[in-house]
């Protein structure tokens, strides 16, 4: 078995009003110097070693993320 990471983030070009809403609580709160903040998603999976690659490529693209505006990594972590 194999743990897999895919994080999945809005494209640069992309708006992101969740992302501004903690970006502007964080000086209310008492936080300063962050000056930009970007939501996204964290997936985590475990998979049989027979799945390649190119399969868990395809599994982010076709389900976790929307490719129109959104970008991902994939990556196998130890368990």
């Amino acid at each position: 078995m194999a743990r897999v990471v895919v994080d999945v983030m809005p494209k640069p070009e992309i708006l992101d009003p969740q992302g501004q809403v903690v970006a502007r609580a964080l000086p209310r709160l008492g936080f300063s110097g962050v000056t930009e903040v970007r939501q996204g998603k964290h997936f985590e999976l475990e998979v049989d070693d027979s799945v390649d690659d190119e399969t868990l490529a395809k599994i982010a693209e076709g389900l976790l993320a929307n490719p129109v505006i959104e970008q991902w990594t994939v990556r196998r972590v130890e368990a």
